[in-house]
Order: C-alpha cells, then sequence, then structure tokens
C-alpha cells in the first residue's frame, strides 16, 4: 500500500511541477531574445560544463541534426564555443563562452524571479515545511540517481 501511494504522489507532484514549470517557461519567452529551447541548453551547458553533442542531443531529447542547427546560431552569436576532441575527432565538445555564461547567469535569474512570483503567496510555515521536504526529497533523488548510473 504504501508504494502505491509513494508512486501516485510521485506522479501528481511531477505533473504538478510541470504545470509550474510551464508557467515559468511562458512567463519567460522572448525575454532574451533567443527560443527558449536554445535558452535552456544555455543554461544546461553552463550549469554542467563542456559537454559532446550527442550527450546533449539526448539530455535534450533532441535530434542531433536539430541541435546542430541551435548550437550554429549560439556560436555564430558568440554564446558558446565549439572544440574537436583532439583524442577522437569524431567529437565535437561545446562550451558557454564568457558571453554566454552572462546570457544563463540573466536566464536563471528570470527562473528564479518567476519561482518567487509563483510562490509569493505561500505562507512562512508552509514556505518552511517546502523547503524541508524539497531539501529531503534533493538529497533522496541524489542517492537515486547515483545508484542509476
Amino acid at each position: 500500500m504504501a508504494r502505491k501511494e509513494f508512486v501516485s504522489l510521485m506522479e501528481e507532484n511531477i505533473w504538478t511541477l510541470d504545470k509550474i514549470a510551464e508557467k515559468l517557461r511562458l512567463d519567460r519567452v522572448d525575454t532574451t531574445g533567443y527560443p527558449r529551447q536554445m535558452m535552456s541548453i544555455l543554461v544546461r551547458l553552463h550549469n554542467g560544463g563542456r559537454a559532446r553533442l550527442k550527450d546533449i542531443a539526448r539530455r535534450e531529447h533532441v535530434s542531433a541534426p536539430n541541435l546542430c542547427a541551435a548550437f550554429r546560431k549560439l556560436e555564430a552569436d558568440g554564446l558558446v564555443v565549439r572544440a574537436i576532441d583532439e583524442e577522437d575527432r569524431r567529437n565535437t565538445w561545446y562550451c558557454v563562452s564568457p558571453k554566454g555564461a552572462e546570457l544563463a547567469q540573466v536566464a536563471m535569474n528570470l527562473f528564479r524571479n518567476g519561482i518567487e512570483r509563483v510562490f509569493a503567496n505561500v505562507s512562512s510555515d508552509d514556505e518552511r515545511r517546502l523547503t524541508d521536504a524539497l531539501r529531503t526529497m534533493r538529497n533522496i533523488l541524489k542517492k537515486v540517481e547515483l545508484n542509476n548510473e
């Protein structure tokens, strides 16, 4: 019975968080001048460090050819830097340029401000309880992630 409730609560919370995330994405649209998906890629690359195109494509659930077009634009605008792997020339590494890091910070600040707006009317007590629950959830999810690598 406990497992069934756990699965149900996880499902419900994922859907709720997805709705909140969608609202945050809609609130930020066009504020940076780049499509949402490009900004998502830039922010994830900024947070995660350099990565290969195929790894980024898998993470973003986008085909590598479609991702190439986005990276050409990001590279042309000076937001990402591309480097061929000297050990395996079939691999291309991408990383955020200093200009890209600045834009990623702007996008992350917009996201954080959106979170503050969404939760502005939550009581101090509920915020404290939610913060504790999120901290616990983060710690458990990190363990789950490590066990599933």
